[in-house]
């Protein structure tokens, strides 16, 4: 049931139901489902419904601080007491490509500073775990940094900057310009869904560049592979994850035009957060500092300001 009363203060917070299934990634109609099941539950309803619009009732005035304080008694059930802060569980979630780069070297500094806290990662895209740390299913999220403003209970830290290279076939027109290979070549496309390939629709639309739609899948080392059996071209951003590149592919640079995919964590306020995760984030700055640079990679592609500020 806490499912339930998250998305009814979501509606509250956010006016109606479709604006808060956007913010909490469902539809208007699941959104519509949990509150007919909240009111169910409940034994009356919370809002007033004329034809498409419902507004708060006086029962929904006086429930709301109280779903509040309930929602929030049970975020803290997962925090650790200020002198268990060295041992415990620490709920972290990670988009994949950071795992076995920038996460593992915090979580091996972590360890050793603190070897009787066991750690619990889960893997996701960027939406999923925003939505998973602000249910209080997890303590802070390793992300793209999302394409808007930050709820104001969470707090966002920037860590790297990954600049987006055009991924071409070996066997493709050896040329440098990157709009004509991504006009006239298949175009395999990182997945409108994701954070990251919201980021190559806005691009492409800023540059009134269109594009013959191929493929459409949300992995990259999927793209960089496609690109490299000649299905076409990609737009990805530079991971050390995926580094190297299969010899099957080569790098086309945007030049003055990169654009970059930031990489952060997103935790609650230090006060809702239990103590281990300023710790955790403290060794996942000193790992994001510490990331080895590649001869393809800009030289400034870390949390400081990129070579051409990042446009998203």
């Amino acid at each position: 049931m806490i499912s339930e009363l998250k998305t009814f203060i979501a509606v509250c917070k956010h006016g109606t139901f479709a604006a808060a299934g956007d913010r909490i990634g469902l539809t208007q109609s699941a959104v519509s489902s949990q509150i007919k099941r909240l009111e169910e539950a409940l034994g009356f309803e919370l809002f007033d419904r004329t034809g498409r619009s419902a507004t708060l009732n006086v029962a929904g005035q006086t429930t709301l601080p109280r779903v509040e304080e309930i929602c929030a008694l049970f975020a803290k059930l997962g925090e650790l007491p200020e002198d268990n802060a060295t041992r415990g569980l620490l709920r972290i979630g990670s988009i994949a490509s950071a795992q076995p780069t920038l996460l593992a070297r915090a979580l091996e500094k972590l360890r050793k500073a603190f070897p009787l806290v066991r750690v619990h990662v889960s893997p996701g895209v960027s939406m999923r775990l925003m939505d998973e740390l602000d249910a209080g299913k997890i303590d802070a999220a390793v992300i793209i940094r999302p394409p808007f403003g930050m709820p104001p209970d969470l707090t966002w830290q920037a860590l790297i900057h990954e600049p987006y290279v055009l991924v071409v076939p070996k066997a493709s027109p050896q040329t440098r310009d990157w709009r004509t290979l991504i006009q006239e070549q298949p175009f395999l496309r990182y997945d409108r869904a994701s954070f990251g390939g919201r980021m190559v629709e806005g691009f492409l639309r800023r540059e009134g560049i269109s594009v013959n739609d191929a493929i459409e899948i949300d992995e990259i080392p999927g793209l960089i592979h496609l690109a490299s059996k000649g299905l076409g071209v990609a737009l990805v951003p530079l991971v050390e994850a995926h580094l190297p590149l299969p010899s099957g592919v080569r790098v086309v640079s945007l030049g003055e035009f990169t654009f970059y995919r930031e990489i952060g964590l997103l935790q609650r306020k230090p006060r809702a957060s239990p103590p281990i995760v300023a710790h955790f984030a403290q060794h996942l700055r000193e790992a994001a500092d510490a990331q080895p640079s590649s001869s393809l990679l800009p030289k400034r592609h870390r949390a400081g300001k990129p070579s051409r500020p990042r446009t998203s």
